[in-house]
């Protein structure tokens, strides 16, 4: 074996391959397009599944790569050595072109020459066959040609050697294995025991079948060859190590998690699992949010996982005695490490580190409040003798901590408690219920798949790009809740045709609204236009008169002035992303939008607040585009021809084969399949209404086009003449008045402090007299009639003053209810006065609570009849504090 680092050995695989006529096809983002229907990648082959199936691959047949993934299945076993939910997958790839003699020649080859492993110590498996596929006898062949002995060669069954999704492409797989020098555990001992004789290096799958919905095999049209090799894995193996944590990539982390937290590496079981989680969770949440992606912490999808795996980070941090500095300085230990091979950490190591940072904060906040609620309910069922913390409990730590499910079901294991996690659910349905109860017409229309059960012959054909009105023909229709055959005057329901103009609502931009006609009169009133099963568009509203039934000629008309305001919207959104970009950078991207006639609404990932000069900028270019009168362009071209052109795309958005690409000038070029103004000019104006913040890292612009702006002048313009009236002055003079009324409220408030000081200073009398002396410390402790909180902490520091040090005890009464300020000066401090603990202990003689420093503290009180009491017990009080 060959010892080697990890730089050595991500170039010395794509060298192997590029050797033999293979194609460095790079690796993709961490996260997935959502075209195989999970949130990350977790293998190297899942970006290249269209080329399996058959689809001409740009690059050629034979390819190679090494490719981040992600896996979060198996996150409960991270803490050991080997797992990690951040991994390098070293792949290649033959679709249609060689098949099992070359790969297996190529991975013996590699195995020999490349590693340095002999023969002897080498072993391998493959499928055993069943009753949907026959066993492998061609890999066993090639196998033994290619150098591995007869008696190495094991049949294992389709649970150890069969590769393949729910459905797609698969076929049999066979491991590869380095055999130790150490005795078998029994006469059953193979590849996949668990005794240490065997350890996996790599896995070749032949992809010579296709899965379908059904669970039948067919053969795939072209035969494929997908090898994978762990890096991490291997590198450990090829290093002497049985501990992942130990090889290069992690161990300049862990050297610094031992010298930040005091503990020496595998000197503890449990506190080496939390430096393996904190490091392997750090470096996960680093490669995320330095993705070309740019994930973000959220609430749903994979920013949930993301943000799953920082908050255990930080609690893994706390248990060794680590802070959010310590998590930062892991993670730019890994923007190090990986700076060679993922640039792109390097170029976004400040956004790495801010939104990490960001989030390292947020749940501090939430785990300290959390964990002492949990704490409480812990203790409460400790005391019961209870082995299970119940599900409401748990939604309650949920619901109003954020404290994540996760997370309690992890600590509550940790003293030996099961959460009742079922129990869970069903509080959160009972919440979800209540949503549900909430919802509208369409909402439960869409929601309970009405038309599934629709011919996959029901087309609804979408003209609405180029005209507002069509003729067309009903097809199918809807009640509030089933498929129906008549709709009569005043039903709601649901009217799907075989052609339409109106726009579902898609892609954050608002449905169309209008009127459907039919031949004798009838009238349906569409409130709302939806897309449902099948993709088709359903017209929701009324029948206002007369009736329509299946196969009904009708016409379609949509609302003009309705759909203009929201391609003004819609089209001004456009230029409001590609303003946002040239102000604050490429970094802000779309993160979701929405348009209707109202109004725009844009979400973009940017991690602060914008100043008001970023905003006016950004408006400043929006109606400059406008003036312009840029023309509206849209083409249609496949997805890499529009990726070709710079035109941007929503990260993780599902595009079909050929998509829509809206230029306007060369300004902006979007992805989008929305409909648009045909000149920017016709947007008319543009205006900023708000900005804000959304979510962690995402803020949120709201703004307004065309009539809608001039109705916004005129209500401000209302609004400034209502004011100029009310303070009788021309509107010109508005700001002068307003200026001359702030110094005179301001003067008139400062003499009415002065007053109310004074006549405060003259409701004590002689009160120094009352002064008395505990233990050498002066104390006084008296009533003053109608002065509030502010006014006695200026009275007890003036009284301090004039007694020389001390304490000093104010009470006073307004409108029933009691104020109480205590003063305690440096010297009576000294000897032991804390003001806080005194306002403790008599605040509630007059029905009271409050607490504060030991040099100041107030509180407040109901029951003035209790005044006098109170100032009896200040001396006792003192008292017992004095040393």
């Amino acid at each position: 074996m060959k010892k080697i680092t990890s730089s050595e050995l991500r170039k010395a695989w794509i060298d192997f391959y590029k050797e033999r006529g293979h194609v460095d096809c790079g690796a993709v983002s961490l996260v997935s397009d959502g075209s195989t229907g999970v949130m990350f990648n977790v293998a190297g082959m899942q970006p290249l599944m269209p080329y399996l199936l058959g689809q001409k691959h740009p690059l050629g047949t034979r390819l190679c790569n090494v490719q981040g993934c992600v896996r979060t299945n198996d996150i409960d076993s991270v803490g050991d050595k080997s797992h990690g939910t951040f991994f390098e997958m070293m792949g290649s790839w033959s679709l249609g072109d060689y098949f099992k003699e070359d790969r297996c020649k190529w991975s013996f080859e590699l195995l020999t020459q490349l590693f340095g492993f002999d023969a002897d110590h080498l072993a391998a498996t493959v499928f055993a066959g069943d009753e949907n596929a026959p066993r492998d006898e061609e890999g066993a062949k090639y196998r033994e040609l290619s150098g591995f002995k007869k008696e190495n060669i094991f049949y294992l069954p389709a649970e150890d050697n069969w590769w393949g999704l729910e459905y797609g492409p698969c076929g049999p797989d066979s491991e590869m294995f380095y055999v130790k020098d150490v005795p078998p555990c029994g006469p059953d001992c193979k590849p996949g025991c668990h005794c240490g004789k065997y350890t996996e290096i790599g896995n070749d799958v032949f992809m010579q079948y296709e899965k379908h919905q059904d669970g039948s095999l067919t053969p795939l049209k072209q035969k494929n060859v997908d090898t994978g090799w762990g890096l991490e894995r291997n590198l450990a193996f090829l290093n002497g190590f049985d501990d992942v944590y130990k090889i290069d990539v992690h161990a300049p982390a862990i050297s610094y998690i031992e010298e930040a937290s005091g503990v020496k590496y595998d000197s503890d079981e449990k506190l080496t699992r939390s430096m393996r989680i904190l490091a392997d969770h750090t470096r996960t949440a680093v490669m995320l949010i330095g993705d070309e992606a740019k994930l973000l912490p959220s609430n749903a999808g994979a920013g949930y996982v993301l943000r799953r795996l920082i908050r255990r980070a930080v609690r893994h941090a706390r248990t060794l005695g680590l802070k959010k500095e310590n998590i930062l300085k892991v993670a730019e230990t890994y923007i190090s490490v990986y700076a060679e091979s993922y640039p792109l950490l390097v170029k976004n190591k400040d956004f790495i580190i801010t939104e990490l940072g960001k989030e390292i904060e947020r749940f501090e906040a939430t785990l300290e409040n959390g964990l002492k609620e949990f704490k409480k309910i812990l203790d409460t069922k400790q005391a019961e003798k209870s082995t299970e913390i119940d599900g409401k409990s748990a939604f309650y730590l949920y619901d109003t901590f954020g404290f994540p499910l996760e997370l309690t079901v992890e600590l509550a294991q940790e003293e030996g408690l099961k959460v009742d996690e079922a129990g869970f659910s069903e509080a959160m349905e009972e919440q979800k219920q209540k949503a549900r109860e909430n919802k509208n017409f369409s909402q439960k229309l869409t929601g309970q798949n009405v038309f599934d059960s629709l011919d996959e012959s029901v087309k609804c054909e979408f003209l609405g790009y180029d005209s507002l009105s069509c003729d067309g023909k009903v097809v199918a229709m809807a009640g509030a809740d089933a498929l129906a055959d008549e709709l009569k005057t005043g039903d709601e329901g649901t009217i799907i045709t075989d052609k339409t103009t109106f726009y579902g609502t898609m892609g954050g931009q608002v449905g169309d609204i209008g009127e459907i006609l039919g031949n004798d009169g009838s009238k349906f009133e569409v409130t709302e236009t939806v897309h449902v099963a099948g993709g088709r568009t359903a017209h929701v509203g009324k029948v206002v008169s007369g009736s329509f039934k299946k196969d009904d000629k009708v016409s379609l008309n949509v609302n003009k002035e309705n759909r203009a305001k929201t391609c003004r919207n819609h089209s001004a959104t456009h230029l409001l992303q590609a303003a946002l970009r040239e102000v604050l950078g490429n970094d802000a991207h779309q993160a979701g939008s929405f348009q209707d006639p109202e109004r725009t609404r844009f979400d973009f990932s940017y991690g602060q607040a914008m100043t008001k000069e970023q905003i006016e900028k950004v408006e400043a270019i929006v109606n400059e585009n406008i003036e312009k009168d840029l023309p509206v362009v849209t083409d249609v071209m496949s997805i890499d021809e529009a990726k070709k052109t710079g035109a941007m795309a929503l990260f993780g958005e599902k595009y079909g084969d050929s998509v829509r690409v809206v230029s306007m000038g060369d300004f902006s070029k979007e992805l989008c399949g929305g409909t648009h103004v045909k000149h920017t000019g016709d947007i008319s104006s543009f205006k900023i209404l708000s900005e804000s913040g959304v979510a962690a890292g995402v803020r949120r612009i709201e703004a307004i086009t065309g009539s809608n702006v001039l109705a916004y002048y005129k209500k401000q313009e209302e609004q400034l003449n209502k004011a100029a009236v009310t303070l009788k002055v021309q509107p010109a003079m508005l700001i002068e008045k307003i200026q001359h009324l702030m110094a005179e409220y301001k003067a008139l408030s400062q003499e009415l402090e002065a007053l109310k000081a004074k006549l405060a200073k003259n409701s004590l009398g002689n009160v120094l007299d009352s002064v008395v002396e505990v233990k050498g410390v002066k104390v006084l402790a008296t009533k003053v009639s109608g002065v509030d909180m502010n006014g006695l902490r200026d009275l007890s520091d003036n009284l301090c003053e004039k007694m020389g040090g001390g304490i000093a005890v104010l009470i006073s009464e307004a409108d029933g209810k009691v104020n109480l300020v205590v003063k305690a000066t440096d010297d009576a401090i000294a000897k032991g006065a804390h003001a806080g603990n005194l306002i403790k202990a008599i605040a509630p003689i007059v029905g009271g609570g409050g607490g504060g420093r030991p040099n100041m503290a107030q509180a407040g009180g109901k029951n003035p009849a209790g005044i006098e009491e109170c100032i009896k017990a200040v001396a006792g009080v003192v008292d017992s504090q004095i040393k």
